[in-house]
């Protein structure tokens, strides 16, 4: 079995100019590597997040295609390694590895809570934007809660958060004054069970994120469709997050990547392939 994993072959079809490039990569010890044969060698931490990004997923997300491609059009050879989140903030700010994706985006203000008295944008240099998701609360549909514009009324309230995420500005500086009790979960499938059992009064995420964690889980179907009868958005969303790639400036050649990504990304704007990976996304349909 072991074998079979280390052998998963993948697959990443890009376009420049017209041309079709085709990448063929392998899970190796050392991540899913593609490009092996570049000594531009990048080590990026990531998190299960479907239907972004995802282990789970039959292409591994649009987000994980995406990345490849943008990268490996520069020349690089990307590693990914799927971690906790909690854990990729920690080797990235760290500096034990290269790029932290995907990433919403850092205030010049937060604090790092991996390298103390430092702050997150002094270890990292945050990338252009990508498209991204909605961010909202959620809440059961027989809680009766109506978001204020200041968020003034989550005082008090008991909120489920993925530990080591960053929200938005306005809410973290809630979170972050203690107006309201905090419960941390290590993802978004032990969020909903959070919310569903009466632990919390709420959770903030990606909308797309709890649906897709919760049919994607080894749960059975019953136990999903208990899970998605049990939760309901909060309108109006927070705020539409942006996705960035945090690069460590601990990579000796942070400068060079940085501009060499922020091409990337412009160029695959500029000729509509960001769109067809967005459109292509996952790539899987769910076999409910």
């Amino acid at each position: 079995m072991q074998d079979d994993i280390q052998n998963e072959q993948l697959t990443v079809t890009y376009f420049t100019h017209g041309l079709q490039h085709t990448i063929q990569g392998k899970k190796t010890a050392k991540g899913y590597r593609f490009n092996g044969s570049s000594n531009k060698i990048i080590n990026l931490a990531t998190l299960n997040w479907p239907p972004y990004i995802s282990e789970e997923l039959c292409n591994k997300g649009w987000v994980f295609q995406f990345t490849v491609a943008i990268l490996v059009s520069k020349g690089y050879q990307v590693n990914i390694h799927f971690y906790p989140w909690a854990r990729s903030v920690m080797l990235v700010e760290k500096g034990q590895m290269d790029i932290l994706f995907p990433e919403y985006f850092i205030e010049s203000s937060a604090p790092s809570d991996i390298v103390l008295g430092k702050k997150r944008r002094e270890l990292l240099v945050l990338s252009n934007k990508f498209s991204g998701g909605e961010l909202s609360l959620l809440k059961r549909p027989d809680y009766s809660f109506d978001l204020q514009e200041n968020l003034g009324n989550l005082t008090g309230k008991i909120i489920g958060v993925v530990r080591g995420y960053q929200n938005t500005p306005e809410f973290d500086a809630v979170m972050d004054s203690k107006q309201f009790s905090i419960v941390e979960a290590v993802d978004e499938l032990q969020l909903v069970k959070l919310l569903v059992a009466k632990r919390v009064d709420l959770i903030i995420g990606d909308p797309k994120v709890f649906t897709y964690s919760i049919n994607y889980s080894s749960l059975s179907n019953r136990n999903k469709q208990a899970l998605l009868n049990g939760i309901e958005i909060v309108q109006p969303a927070l705020k539409y997050n942006h996705l960035y790639f945090a690069i460590s400036h601990s990579y000796p050649q942070w400068s060079q990547l940085l501009a060499d990504v922020n091409l990337a990304l412009l160029e695959f704007q500029q000729s509509g392939e960001s769109d067809r990976f967005i459109k292509v996304g996952s790539g899987c349909t769910l076999d409910l």
